[in-house]
């Protein structure tokens, strides 16, 4: 026989029948008194069945709850005074975070445990019936670690039970039990819960006439004090941001001389029906179709203008300042506050990515409208290039940024990124700017020339010969990139494989198509300098001159052509967006 540490008593003893050992409970509490199915009484007390009543089920200051084992906390703040002594085996007990020190004993307090009761209420505090006075005498007395209060209708007044060693503790339910139970647990507070409690019990003691009078004496002029701050701060920010908002629109008014038309945002607002028509959308706004005088235009309006604020100025300069029938036409703008917005006409067939990319049946590209589409985006960058006064970088060409009117003539739209070069500049550094997939290497240095464009441009050919974007990840991922496709192609002489499927009419002029080819391979060179300048793409264009056969050697021998587009950007680089020009 053996008294087990969960305090079962257990019989141990061998059967010859069986030949094996046989163990039984000899304290077993789940019985019942007779066949009546009643449960048990002793000296007039209802037993607790099940093995919660067992002294050491769940060890010291453990709560049983049906069978399962946890550490006593507080309801109402869910704080905790105790932890288990081994967290994946509760049924070892609990220890408290802060142990009992009688040298301490008025950093004392009572946790509070409803519906909680003991496996032993024999030792009752005769003289003590109310439940303050045992909660006070058990914290008088250090050896007392616990009290069960028990009792029935009258919760102030029933039989006060001290433990002076705290074994496992059981939930009940009053209503099986025919009897309340609360436990009260003696923890000690640590520094931190002292505190607060002082806090807590100074704040609810009420103050006296003559502290009213303090308190009152030093919170009335210190509120004043910090009203007439806060007053002075609300009106010297207000009249800072009027400044502000006063010089950054002189700025606009100073640019306004043999400029576009400077719209009022009410007079946009009306022309484009609250901005109820939108016809895309991309990194720094949105592009709504209105009516000016009865002429259709698009209102493409800034968001988060103040971040947008340099790509705004750099459209309104840039595009104010130059005309020229292959670049988009800047008709007016706005500055109203915070408000940025720019007129642009209207471009009815929308941005070229729409018709490449997408296969239009019913009127399909062919090879005459493809070949126009091209020498109108040279024409349209070589007049950037060096028929301005100052040489002016697009730095963002791609099929998005190039917006189509009825007969498909090309323009070049959004400025928003454009760089100034002087004529007497070799190169500009600049940070890295632009879209994934038309990035030239030379972008890795930030030391950038006008030929940069001219490599998204070759990218741009590539595009709209074969129907596909730059960079797509949908395809094998030898595929993905259209560079590395291009020089595989033309190193196995199947330049044919390139050429969209849709189009018979390319299929049909394939040498024509290659030539295209190999110019695009001219504007993909590596080093900027072998670059054709777009005054020389515009001759190869029109027939005056062809493309050199070192030039496609050099492109085929290259093997870092995609660097820029594989290797992690270090400054923020847009994916393909819509800014200037209508969807």
């Amino acid at each position: 026989m053996r008294l087990e540490s969960d305090g079962h008593l257990r019989l141990h003893q061998w059967s010859d029948d069986e030949n094996q050992w046989l163990e039984s409970d000899v304290m077993e509490i789940s019985r019942h008194c007779d066949d009546s199915r009643r449960p048990c009484w002793s000296n007039g007390e209802y037993m607790m069945s099940g093995d919660c009543a067992y002294p050491k089920v769940c060890g010291e200051y453990g709560i049983c709850t049906n069978g399962q084992c946890t550490c006593p906390h507080e309801s109402n703040t869910n704080s905790n005074y105790f932890k288990p002594v081994d967290d994946r085996k509760a049924n070892l007990g609990c220890k408290p975070l802060n142990p009992i020190s009688c040298q301490d004993m008025q950093h004392h307090e009572l946790l509070m445990l409803t519906d909680v009761s003991y496996f032993d209420n024999s030792h009752a505090v005769v003289n003590l019936t109310n439940r303050n006075d045992c909660k006070q005498a058990c914290l008088k007395k250090c050896s007392c670690r616990a009290v069960m209060f028990r009792y029935g209708q009258n919760d102030s007044n029933g039989e006060c039970f001290w433990v002076t060693k705290v074994f496992s503790l059981q939930s009940i339910k009053p209503e099986a039990a025919h009897y309340n139970s609360t436990a009260y647990l003696k923890v000690h507070l640590s520094p931190s819960r002292r505190y607060n409690s002082t806090a807590y019990s100074n704040s609810s003691s009420a103050p006296t006439p003559n502290k009213r009078k303090v308190i009152l004496a030093i919170t009335v002029p210190t509120t004043s004090i910090l009203v007439l701050l806060l007053i002075v701060a609300i009106l010297y920010l207000q009249r800072k941001r009027k400044y502000e908002d006063s010089d950054e629109d002189s700025e606009f008014d100073n640019l306004s001389s043999g400029m576009p038309l400077r719209f009022s945002f009410e007079k946009l607002r009306e022309c484009t029906k609250g901005f109820s028509q939108k016809l895309g959308g991309g990194g720094f706004g949105s592009v709504f179709e209105g009516k000016l005088d009865e002429e259709r235009v698009a209102v493409k309006r800034l968001e988060g203008a103040r971040q947008g604020k340099k790509e705004f100025l750099a459209e309104v300069e840039t595009i104010g300042s130059i005309e020229h029938i292959n670049l988009i036409k800047l008709i007016g703008f706005c500055v109203e506050k915070s408000q940025r917005l720019l007129v642009y006409e209207y471009m009815s067939r929308g941005s070229l990515d729409r018709w490449i990319y997408n296969c239009h049946n019913n009127a399909p590209f062919d090879w005459c409208t493809r070949c126009r589409i091209i020498l109108d985006i040279a024409k349209g960058l070589c007049y950037l290039h060096e028929g301005c006064r100052r040489k002016i970088a697009h730095l963002d060409i791609k099929p998005q940024n190039i917006l189509l009117d009825e007969n498909f003539s090309a323009k070049v739209a959004d400025f928003g990124l454009s760089k100034l070069i002087d004529r007497d500049q070799s190169k500009v550094v600049t940070m890295m700017r632009g879209t994934p997939g038309y990035l030239a290497p030379e972008w890795l240095t930030s030391q950038i020339t006008e030929k940069v464009d001219v490599y998204s441009f070759g990218v741009v050919i590539l595009e709209i010969i074969s129907g596909r974007k730059s960079i797509d990840h949908s395809r094998p991922e030898e595929n993905v990139h259209i560079i590395y496709l291009l020089q595989e192609k033309a190193r196995n002489n199947q330049w044919i494989d390139l050429i969209e499927n849709n189009s018979d009419d390319m299929v049909s002029r394939q040498e024509e198509v290659i030539q295209m080819m190999k110019l695009a391979m001219w504007c993909l060179q590596n080093d900027s300098s072998h670059r054709p300048s777009m005054s020389t793409v515009i001759k190869v264009l029109e027939g005056t001159i062809s493309v050199e056969a070192d030039i496609i050697q050099s492109f085929l021998n290259a093997n870092s052509a995609m660097s820029v587009q594989d290797k992690p950007y270090p400054y923020s680089v847009r994916e393909a967006s819509i800014l200037s020009g209508p969807r």
